[in-house]
Parts: structure tokens; sequence; C-alpha cells
């Protein structure tokens, strides 16, 4: 489970009687500036459906391409009343930040364009020291005196592009004395994700970093963007100097709003680095709006009834497991969280694959492309297959239709599942030349492929690393896969083709980068077949 998915909340003011707020809003605010326009779409129809999108059931948690989470209606109403005025915006920080503080007991708060942005503008915090012309130069850190910024190795991940956006040096590290070596003049900061390689206890535990960094004054930046927000803060109490929360996750604040909590003379170089101010954070705007309506977030969040919310996500798997173990061989568990990421409950359904002849995977995909829509998580493993369901963002009613549309998927006969593939009506063994067609430009990647029957193994050379590839064919159609990875960053590429006159070509699935299209081609090797001699010694001229 992604690592940015976790918990949310009950209440949901209806699109359209938010559209209508802020109708009647921007009605007494405009006056004279005649009529609003708004989204034309029928009835029984909601705002994206009419412009042909669809809206998914989202059993999934708070994932950023489904939509993060459901705000809150005081969040909604507090961006409402912020529309319509105007403020100076230092005076808007200072004064969030404040309230933040009274909060959250923390030294200081601010508002960001969203947790990655909000880790930006604290890299760029602790390269630049707060001086305006460093922070004008940034990416170009030559001759800056802080420059690297360390990271053990199990914090890598994607969203760590955010601190190397500023241009620093990245520095691995796997142990305490590792730490202790990096550390050096230029190291600016480091870089922790919480989670388990970090918890008490462990050799790279947030206290033992802090106990090597803090006699070096050196800046702990901690990523906690899918928690719980802990009052007062526990990784600030463990010894992170700045700790960044995603505001569209557990707090239920805007999708594009971003919490730091912590020491206020950093946060207030990284508000100097941040939008409205000019420089490498200009495009990480955060409007009025969403400040608002993050402070009300986490107002909302201190007086939140935390307790019921769990209790209603509870009943709400019940209600789904307790009509899906009527199907005979379908058991079920709810998982709990044991750390403050990700903290919801999760319902697990599994079952024999060979018995009910369909695969969760298989059952994930069909309920995603089909309507009514539903995201949820689907995994084999040997001889049990599951699918997984969390709660934290469903909507009241949304339990029975899931209840009811996996029922009639997971009850219905179907035959028993075969193995059987078609022959191969070709070889694809062999050195291809493969082009890659991008959005808006080409490279070229190889192949070099083994097939025995219809299975295929070989390697996949793409524009900057080698990686074994797998696949299979049937008849001319032939799928192949492989992995590219590296540390914080991976990228899977589905190759989906036909064999056709000794080419082969189709589509390329990038997963969240989306697709591209390939052909690729048999590489004719010129080289002639002659006997080759070696000579005996050192040449006698060159």
């Amino acid at each position: 489970m992604n690592r940015r998915d976790i918990i949310k909340q009950l209440g949901v003011v209806p699109i359209a009687g938010s559209l209508m707020a802020n109708e009647s809003m921007f009605g007494s605010a405009l006056g004279t500036m005649g009529p609003m326009v708004s989204i034309p779409f029928s009835e029984g129809q909601n705002v994206f459906e009419s412009i042909g999108v669809d809206t998914i059931i989202n059993c999934r948690g708070t994932f950023t391409i489904l939509g993060g989470s459901t705000e809150r209606p005081e969040v909604l109403q507090a961006m409402e009343a912020a529309t319509g005025f105007f403020v100076q915006y230092d005076e808007l920080a200072f004064g969030i930040g404040r309230r933040l503080a009274e909060l959250t007991k923390a030294d200081w708060g601010m508002v960001s364009a969203g947790c990655a942005a909000g880790m930006k503008h604290v890299t760029a915090a602790c390269v630049t020291g707060g001086n305006p012309e460093k922070l004008i130069r940034i990416p170009n850190l030559e001759g800056f005196e802080k420059n690297e910024v360390i990271i053990p190795r199990s914090s890598r991940n994607v969203y760590d592009h955010a601190i190397r956006n500023i241009g620093v040096k990245i520095i691995m590290v796997d142990s305490p004395e590792e730490l202790e070596q990096a550390i050096n003049p230029r190291t600016a900061m480091i870089y922790i994700m919480t989670g388990r390689d970090n918890e008490t206890g462990k050799p790279l535990s947030l206290e033992n970093i802090s106990k090597i960094a803090e006699p070096k004054n050196i800046p702990i930046l901690a990523d906690a963007a899918a928690e719980n927000l802990s009052i007062p803060c526990i990784h600030l109490e463990r010894g992170a100097t700045v700790v960044a929360y995603s505001g569209g996750k557990a707090l239920c604040g805007p999708q594009c709003a971003g919490l730091l909590l912590g020491d206020k003379d950093l946060l207030m170089s990284a508000w100097q680095a941040s939008s409205p101010h000019h420089g490498p954070g200009r495009d990480n705007k955060v409007g009025k709006e969403e400040m608002l309506g993050m402070l009300a977030a986490v107002e909302a969040w201190t007086t939140r009834d935390h307790d019921k919310e769990w209790e209603t996500w509870l009943a709400w798997l019940d209600e789904i497991s307790s009509k899906l173990t009527k199907i005979k061989g379908i058991s079920s568990e709810v998982q709990l969280p044991t750390s403050l990421d990700n903290r919801a409950p999760r319902l697990i359904l599994k079952w024999d694959p060979d018995k009910l002849h369909i695969t969760g995977e298989e059952i994930a995909e069909e309920v995603a492309r089909n309507k009514p829509r539903i995201a949820i998580g689907g995994n084999t493993r040997g001889e049990t297959t599951s699918i997984s369901i969390t709660p934290s963002q469903m909507r009241p009613g949304n339990s029975k239709l899931v209840a009811n549309r996996l029922y009639d998927i997971l009850s219905a006969k179907r035959e028993p599942r075969s193995d059987k593939m078609a022959p191969s009506n070709t070889n694809i063994s062999g050195h291809w030349e493969v082009e890659m067609e991008f959005f808006t430009s080409k490279s070229v990647h190889k192949f070099f492929l083994e097939q025995e029957g219809n299975w295929i193994k070989g390697t996949h050379t793409s524009d900057y690393a080698m990686q074994e590839m797998a696949g299979m064919i049937e008849g001319d159609d032939v799928k192949l896969k492989s992995h590219f990875s590296v540390p914080g960053n991976s990228i899977h590429y589905w190759f989906s083709g036909k064999v056709s006159d000794g080419t082969f070509k189709g589509s390329v699935f990038l997963g969240e980068y989306l697709t591209a299209k390939f052909t690729a081609k048999r590489l004719v090797y010129r080289s002639e077949n002659k006997k080759i001699r070696i000579p005996g010694g050192a040449p006698l001229a060159t």
C-alpha cells in the first residue's frame, strides 16, 4: 500500500450544494460585475460527468491520483469565507503560523502547496539560510557552503524529487557510523521518511539521528505526509527540526495544501522560499483559500470524534464482509494499523482462485474499468488470492453498493481456469532495435530475447540502464515486461504488440506515466564471418 494513503472523515458537502454556496457568495462579493457562469450539467448528473469523466467509489484510501481525501465541511467553509477578500500574504502567513503553533504546541507552523512543496521549501531554507541572494541562484549551487542532503537508504522514495529539485547532492547512508562520516561542512540537512525503518530502537531511529545531528547543528526534516497529526508532534519530540504533513490525507484539508511544523526561524526561511516570493518556490503557489482551509483542518482535527469515525469504518467493513463471506470458500479478516501512517482498518477477503476461477487482480480490474467504478486492491500469492478494502474515503451508502457488486462477481458461475496457451506462430529470439515514441520525443532501446515455446526472457536496454525482461507470445501476439529502478524511483514497462513481416510493434503501458508506442526491428550485424587471430605479444609499432 502506498505510503500516501491514509485516513479521512465522515461528513461531506454535496457538490451541487457547494457550487450554489459559491455562487451566492460571489453574487454579493462581486456586486454588479454580472451574473456568474456555471458549468452546465443535467439534473442527476454530477459536475464530473458533465465533461465525460466517471466518478469512482474510493475503497483504496487517500491516493492523490484518486483525489486525496474528502475535505471536511469546516475546510470548505473556511475556503469560501476567504474568497472575495484581499490580504497581505506575509501577514497572513504570520497569523497562520502563530495560530498553528497554539493548536499543535509546535514552535511555528506554515502552510505550503502540498507536502512535497513544503519539503522543497525547507530544503531551500537549509541551503540558503534565508539569504535571498542565494535563493535566487537555486538550482545553481556553485559556491554554496551547504549543498548536500543526507538520506538513509531506507528513506529514499519517489517524493524526494522535491528535495533534489533544489539542486543538492544526495548522500545515502545505511548506518549511524556512515551518517557520522557523511556529515561535513557542506551538509545542509538530513531527510527521513517516518515509519518503521526509523522508529525508536532501530539503528537509524530519529532519536539516534538527532543525537548525531544536533551537536553539529544539522536540521532534520521528517516526512510524515500520510500520518495522523499528533499533538504535541511526536517527531518533533523525538528530535526532528521540521515535520511535513499532507493536507489532503488524514487531516482532510485541501488536497493542494501541506502542513509544516517545527523551528520558527527555519520555517520563516522556508516561507521566504515559497510563493508569493520570487525564486525557486514561486511555482508552488498556495492561495489564501487553501491556507485558511488548512488551518481549519487542523482546528477541526482537535475536535473531531476520531473514535466515532473508526466505528463507522468498521461497520462499513462488517457490512461488506457479512455479505461476501456467505459465498463458500471466502474468508475475511480486518487488519488494524500499528503506526500513525495510513491509519485506517483494512478488510482482506481471501479465496482459492482455482475454486472460484477468478483472481483478486481480475476483480480489481473489472470494478475499476466498468460502472459503477470502484477502486480496490487485488493480490495473489501462492494458492491464495485476495482483494482489500480501505474504508476511510468511502461515503455513506457505498458499503452496500460495494458489497452487492462484489457479491455478484464472486458468486457467478465460471468455467475452470485454463492455462493452455495458443502456440506461437514465430520465434522472436535475437537482438532487436526498438524505436520508442513518447508524446513529444523518440529514443532507441534494445531487446535481447530468448524464446522457448510460448515463453520469452532476456534483457531490455533502455535510455539509461539495462534490466531483465520477461514475456510471452501466443500466435503473433507478444507481451513483454521489464522494470527500471533507481533509488527512490522506478518505471514499469509493459509492451504489447503483434509480430508481422519480421517486425513487431504496438503500445507500451508505463503505469502512472501513461503510454508510449514502439516498433521493434531485428538488429542486423555488419561484421563478417572471419577467423580471429590474436597477436602473440606487445605490438612493435603503434
